[in-house]
């Protein structure tokens, strides 16, 4: 079991996931929305997002038929 801090600097170490960080101190943001200035797949982001919400960084929210990120 990994402590919660090497979590935390884990997920920070990415510069994709830092880059998603610094885009949802703006606002919540939808996945897709999320995506969209990245040049990835939609399953790698929501990998990089599933990390993210693992160290706490971030949590996850079911609107309708849309998920939403909001930082934490």
């Amino acid at each position: 079991m990994a402590h919660p801090l090497d979590q935390t600097f884990a997920a920070l170490a990415d510069p994709t996931r830092r880059a998603i960080l610094t885009m949802l101190l703006e606002d919540d943001m939808a996945v897709t929305d999320v995506a969209e200035p990245f040049q990835i797949s939609l399953a790698a982001i929501s990998k990089h997002l599933g990390i993210l919400a693992d160290a706490g960084l971030i949590s996850r929210e079911k609107r309708g038929r849309v998920i939403w990120c909001k930082l934490e």
